[in-house]
C-alpha cells in the first residue's frame, strides 16, 4: 500500500447549511487538498446535497449523500458507518470532535478544544455528558487527533488521556492581508464577530463600551453572532440598561460579504473569552486593518502575542484599552503592525499538509 493513492473519506456534515467554525476549517483544508499535488481521492459523505461551491472543488472529490433530517449523533453512529462500509475507504477524516465508534477503517479526529471537560458547568448535563463520553471514546480510538493550538494539545492530553505524540498541531490559516483604510480615517466603531456564549463576557463587553463611550461620544458597537448564552443574556436589554441602547447593534447572522464590510469599517475589535482552542476572529480583524482588545489568557498569548491589547475581565480595564485604540493613532498603528505580523505566521497550506500526512500514516500503519 506504500505508494498507491489513498481513498480518503470525510464526514461532511458541517459543510451543509450555515457555515460553522468546523465547516469553515474543513472547507479551507479541502480547498488546499484540491489545489495541491497528489493523487489521493476524497469521498465526502453528507446528509444533504452539496452546494455548488463544494462541487467546484474538482474531480478528485466525490460526494455521497446519506439523507438525514437531523445529522447529529444518530446519523454519525448509524448512517455514516453504513456509507463507509459501502465505500470501503482506506481512512476517514472526522473533523467535528466525534466519530463512529464502530469502524472498519482507521480514522483521524479533529478536536479544537475540550471546554466541555474543562468547564462542564457551561453545558447542560445531557449535552455535556454526550460530548465528554463520545469525544473521549473517539479520541482514544483515533490513530491521531488533530488540534489547533499548543494550549489545546495540552488540554486534550490532560482531559481525554490522549498521548501527546498522537496529537497533531494544525492551526487554522489566517486570511490574506487586505488593503486597509488607515485607522485614523475610520469611524470609532467597535466590532465583535462570533457566537455569543457566557464565557465571552457579553455583559462586561457592553459595560466597558458604555464607559468608553463617555470619552468617545461618537463610538458605536456592532455585535454579529448567534445568541447561544445559557442562562440567556439579551444584548439589546444589556445595552439599554447601560444607557447605550442607541449605540449598540446586534445581528444574529450576516453573510460573508456583509461581515467583511463591517471589518473594513471598524476601528477596533473586541473579543473576550475565558476559553478558546484558538480564536480566529481577532486575526481576521487584523487582516482587515483592525487591532483587537482580548482577554489575557494562555491561548491569547500563544496566538496573538503582542498583536492585541490583552486585558482582565474588568470593565474599567477593557474600556481603557478600547479608548486607547479608538483615540491614540500611534497605539493603534503599533498594535496593528504586530497583529498583522502574527497573521503571516498561520498558513492553511501547512495545516492541510499536516492533516494529510496524519491520514497517510493512519492508513498505512
Amino acid at each position: 500500500m506504500a505508494d498507491r493513492p489513498l481513498r480518503i473519506a470525510i464526514d461532511g456534515r458541517e459543510l451543509v447549511g450555515r457555515p460553522t467554525g468546523v465547516g469553515r476549517y474543513l472547507l479551507e483544508v479541502m480547498r488546499h487538498w484540491a489545489e495541491g499535488p497528489g493523487t489521493h481521492r476524497f469521498t465526502v459523505i453528507l446528509p444533504a446535497e452539496p452546494p455548488p461551491h463544494l462541487q467546484a472543488l474538482g474531480d478528485r472529490f466525490s460526494w455521497r449523500v446519506e439523507p438525514g433530517a437531523t445529522p447529529g449523533t444518530w446519523w454519525e453512529q448509524v448512517r455514516l458507518p453504513r456509507a463507509l462500509a459501502s465505500e470501503r475507504p482506506d481512512v476517514l477524516f472526522a473533523p467535528g470532535y466525534t466519530a463512529p465508534l464502530r469502524l472498519r477503517c482507521p480514522f483521524v479526529l479533529a478536536v479544537y478544544d475540550v471546554s466541555f471537560c474543562a468547564h462542564p458547568d457551561w453545558f447542560g448535563w445531557r449535552e455535556g455528558l454526550r460530548r465528554r463520553w463520545l469525544t473521549r471514546a473517539a479520541a482514544r480510538r483515533a490513530q491521531a487527533v488533530v488540534t489547533i493550538s499548543e494550549f489545546s494539545r495540552a488540554e486534550i492530553h490532560r482531559h481525554l488521556g490522549v498521548p501527546a505524540d498522537r496529537v497533531i498541531l494544525a492551526p487554522p490559516g489566517a486570511p490574506p492581508l487586505a488593503g486597509a483604510t488607515p485607522g485614523p480615517e475610520r469611524a470609532p466603531l467597535v466590532l465583535y464577530v462570533g457566537s455569543l456564549f457566557n464565557r465571552r463576557h457579553l455583559p462586561e463587553m457592553i459595560e466597558a463600551f458604555a464607559i468608553a463611550a463617555r470619552t468617545v461620544p461618537a463610538a458605536r458597537f456592532v455585535l454579529i453572532g448567534d445568541n447561544r448564552t445559557s442562562p440567556r443574556q439579551d444584548p439589546d436589554a444589556l445595552a439599554q440598561a447601560a444607557g447605550v441602547g442607541d449605540r449598540v447593534t446586534w445581528t444574529a447572522y450576516v453573510d460573508d460579504a456583509a461581515r467583511d464590510r463591517h471589518y473594513q469599517s471598524a476601528r477596533t475589535f473586541l473579543f473576550l473569552s475565558d476559553y478558546e482552542g484558538f480564536g480566529m476572529t481577532p486575526l481576521e480583524a487584523a487582516a482587515f486593518g483592525v487591532p483587537s482588545v482580548v482577554l489575557d489568557t494562555p491561548v491569547a498569548r500563544e496566538v496573538y502575542g503582542d498583536g492585541a491589547l490583552r486585558v482582565p475581565a474588568a470593565p474599567a480595564a477593557i474600556a481603557d484599552a478600547l479608548i486607547r485604540l479608538l483615540t491614540n493613532d500611534a497605539s493603534h498603528a503599533s498594535t496593528l503592525a504586530a497583529a498583522r505580523a502574527r497573521v503571516g505566521q498561520f498558513s492553511w497550506a501547512r495545516s492541510a499538509a499536516a492533516i494529510l500526512r496524519a491520514l497517510e500514516v493512519a492508513a498505512r500503519s
